[in-house]
């Protein structure tokens, strides 16, 4: 995806200059696919600082539609480490998967508006296809039609520019066709992909912000595609910089990222404050988690990390080995 100026061109999609609307909604939706690692917890603080900061709810999804991705368990460590963080959110805690009738409706919409088409390609069929920042870019093999028995959708794109502003990283752009491809919505194994049922949850709880990695940056102009397909509002988009260890990859599960630790959880909170870029002062290392909450909500400003892509773990004084940052 490339930061360019907004295109003229008809059929683009530009949203304005990032703006907060009144009342917030925001929220955090992790996939139980293992515990609360470090990086998560990066973006559940700032998800959730912003959100009180402008005196907004702050909503707690579980997104749990891959269940050949899931981990046994995963979904009550991840409640409990934030349980045990201090997080506090509004309502009931929500799961993807309830939402599989509303899923399913969206799905039936694009089809009865042309917008989706069988596909029956398999990886070995697309192994020589051209790859791009979120993988294979569909060649549209398919878009006249496919008559095998298992078949995924995909959705039709166009190669109009879309573009967007993000609040960190600012103005945005992608041309889907050719930097992405038509992509799939429903697999053929009859399970939502992610991108529409983030969209359809998106819109059913009222998101107003989205406050994530920049490693999912990239996925927004297909969230916006479905959003005007399916004539939804778009949230204000926000992605913070990912944490990379010494090698420079992004502090994940597949790179050796294990859960946070509870052994030192003052410790570990202010890590995430200071590596956000809040500068806490040195005595909140020995405070208390309801201490150290009250001084981030006071002091909280997530402008400090505009235009910052990533951050270097081991430039900061973090939580130690448990957090699988070093």
């Amino acid at each position: 995806m490339n930061s360019r100026n907004a295109s003229s061109e008809i059929g683009t999609i530009v949203t304005g200059k990032a703006s907060l609307p009144n009342p917030y909604i925001g929220r955090f939706a992790p996939s139980p696919t293992g515990p609360l690692h470090f990086g998560s917890l990066l973006a559940a603080v700032a998800s959730f600082l912003e959100a009180r900061k402008h005196g907004g709810q702050w909503l707690l999804r579980v997104e749990d539609i891959d269940p050949p991705r899931e981990q046994p368990g995963a979904t009550d460590a991840i409640l409990t480490a934030l349980d045990a963080f201090g997080f506090e959110w509004d309502g009931p805690v929500t799961y993807q998967s309830d939402s599989r009738s509303d899923h399913d409706a969206a799905v039936q919409s694009l089809a009865a508006a042309g917008k989706l088409y069988r596909c029956g390609c398999s990886r070995r069929d697309l192994a020589a296809a051209p790859r791009g920042s979120l993988g294979i870019i569909y060649p549209g093999t398919c878009r006249d039609g496919s008559n095998t028995a298992e078949a995924a959708h995909r959705v039709l794109t166009d190669d109009e520019p879309i573009v967007f502003e993000d609040r960190l990283q600012g103005e945005q752009s992608q041309r889907l066709e050719s930097e992405s491809g038509d992509f799939v919505v429903l697999r053929r194994d009859n399970l939502i992909a992610y991108q529409l049922a983030v969209v359809v949850d998106d819109y059913l709880q009222g998101i107003t912000e989205v406050v994530r990695g920049i490693d999912l940056m990239d996925s927004t102009p297909r969230q916006l595609w479905l959003q005007r397909l399916l004539g939804y509002p778009a949230p204000v988009y926000c992605h913070i910089p990912v944490v990379v260890n010494e090698q420079g990859q992004k502090l994940s599960k597949s790179h050796g990222a294990t859960g946070v630790s509870f052994e030192r959880k003052s410790t570990t909170l202010v890590a995430a404050l200071e590596l956000l870029g809040q500068g806490p002062p040195r005595d909140l290392h020995t405070g208390s988690l309801t201490e150290i909450w009250a001084w981030a909500r006071v002091n909280w400003n997530i402008d400090v990390l505009e235009g910052v892509t990533e951050i270097a773990a081991g430039l900061h004084a973090l939580a130690g080995n448990e957090n699988g940052l070093s």
